[in-house]
Formats: structure tokens, sequence, C-alpha cells
């Protein structure tokens, strides 16, 4: 059954944000692994080569940020910075 034009629709909120960049998801992981005690480049590079979302602390939800990219995206974008910026 197809709803009609004249009912009101609701968009969870959510959809409407826009969704993070890269480099603002990596600046929240680095912060929270900085913060835990942990060596940020070391745990982060852990991740990408193995995959394993363990290298990532779940305080203030890092590892669920980190798992919203790609790790091929990630590397990309890592790489694309490197090269226009060395």
């Amino acid at each position: 059954m197809r709803a009609s034009p004249e009912e009101t629709r609701l968009f969870p909120v959510a959809d409407l944000q826009p969704k993070p960049t890269v480099k603002e998801i990596l600046h929240r992981v680095h912060a929270a692994l900085e913060e835990k005690g942990y060596r940020p480049v070391d745990q982060i590079v852990g991740y990408l080569v193995s995959g394993d979302p363990a290298y990532i602390t779940s305080h203030n939800e890092a590892r669920l940020w980190i798992r919203k990219l790609e790790r091929d995206e990630l590397l990309e974008e890592i790489v694309r910075f490197y090269l226009e910026n060395a």
C-alpha cells in the first residue's frame, strides 16, 4: 500500500546529517587513542594492516567511527594526502 502524497513522512535525523570526512574520523580516532595512552599512529597502522578492529579503542566510540570507513578508502585518502603534501 502506497502512502498518499498528503501524508506526513518522517525521516530519521541521522539521514539529514552530513557524513563525516575521513579526516574528521581519523582526528576523532587519534584523539581517543591518545586519551587512553596509546601510540595512535602505531594503533591505526596495526588496524590498517591486519583489519582487526581491536587495535582501535572503543573509548569515545573510536572503533565505531573507524569502521564507518572501508580500509581501502582510508588508505587511498592517506596516500593521496601524503603525495599532495610531501
